[in-house]
């Protein structure tokens, strides 16, 4: 019998903080379904602090009762299951960049653009979400471009490696534990060696020079915010293991001064402003690691265009990001029925 909430990709790095969350918000085990590929059929996983789930193969799950699927998977895999699911009547939740920029797909961040209006174009009952990256911009970003109507921004992430899946933070630690202990550096997720190093590069290039990753942050931010933003983004892996670190210089349409800018922000939903001209008055992405806000910091004026706000902005990628958005998100879905 399908449950009322599955998880498909439970046993990787987000379906994990999924299910962590969703127990956090009082949701019950008995409530909730773990699917992953066949080779992981039988995994159990913890569910809070008193519960396990057992996973399921998601090749024969049954969608049918299920009022909510959350998709933690590739590409790939969403695009052969998510249908699917929905076809048996699932709202599905979909993290992967299959389904994003397209047109009868709204892409939504909870409490960014998750009204009715946004909500009811989900025709095909699939909602997208953008990664954590986008999810930060987006959350910062959009108290500010309603107030004065932002034109373009120039963005630089620091992303840790756990966007990349646990593969990717095991071959962190294994480097770094091999660069104290003198032996060579194996590598597999990265083209370089992140350990003690910064890499330039988040997903797979393109024809004109721009990662995945970087094209993403342009078109999916306009699609969230329903606005012609032009935004240029350079996009680097960082040898930390949680937490997202963005600089972004935003041209506005209209005067946005720093007074008025640190106002709107402490007055949002999910942003906390730490921005004091001082040593330690800022936040770091070390910082955020179980964190429940998006944290803003180092408000300056731009002198070089005018209407030009520079800020930094810090986030727990798998938690604030990512699981506790998509999770809220969820939970706003399956009330619908």
């Amino acid at each position: 019998m399908a449950k009322r909430i599955a998880v498909v990709g439970a046993t990787g790095t987000l379906g994990r903080e999924i299910l962590q969350e969703l127990a956090a918000r009082g949701i019950d085990a008995g409530d909730v379904a773990a699917l992953a590929s066949e080779r992981s059929v039988g995994v159990e996983l913890s569910f809070g602090e008193d519960a396990d789930l057992r996973t399921d193969d998601l090749a024969t799950y049954d969608f049918k009762g299920t009022e909510v699927a959350i998709f933690c998977t590739a590409p790939a895999v969403s695009a052969a299951n998510a249908p699917r699911a929905a076809k048996a009547g699932a709202w599905v939740v979909d993290t992967s960049s299959h389904f994003r920029l397209d047109v009868d797909v709204p892409l939504v961040v909870a409490g960014v653009n998750d009204d009715d209006a946004t909500l009811a174009r989900a025709k095909r009952r699939i909602v997208a979400v953008p990664g954590a990256g986008v999810t930060m911009l987006a959350t910062a970003l959009a108290p500010l471009h309603r107030a004065a109507t932002a034109k373009r921004a120039v963005v630089s992430t620091y992303q840790s490696v756990s966007e990349a899946g646990k593969g990717a933070m095991d071959e962190l630690f294994g480097q770094t534990r091999n660069v104290f202990v003198n032996q060579p550096m194996e590598r597999t997720h990265f083209a370089k060696q992140i350990a003690f190093n910064v890499i330039p590069q988040c997903g797979g290039f393109e024809n004109d020079g721009r990662t995945t990753e970087e094209r993403a942050f342009a078109a999916e931010t306009r699609k969230i915010l329903a606005a012609d933003i032009g935004t240029v983004a350079t996009c680097v892996r960082v040898p930390t293991f949680v937490g997202h670190g963005i600089s972004a210089v935003v041209e506005f349409a209209e005067p946005m001064g720093i007074a008025q800018a640190r106002s709107m922000l402490m007055r949002a939903d999910g942003i906390a402003v730490v921005d004091h001209r001082a040593e330690e008055g800022f936040v770091t992405p070390l910082e955020t690691q179980g964190e429940q806000k998006v944290y803003v910091s180092r408000l300056r004026d731009d002198p070089s265009v005018a209407n030009g706000l520079a800020m930094w902005i810090a986030a727990d990628n798998l938690r604030t990001a990512s699981s506790a958005p998509i999770v809220a998100l969820a939970l706003a879905l399956a009330e619908k029925e």
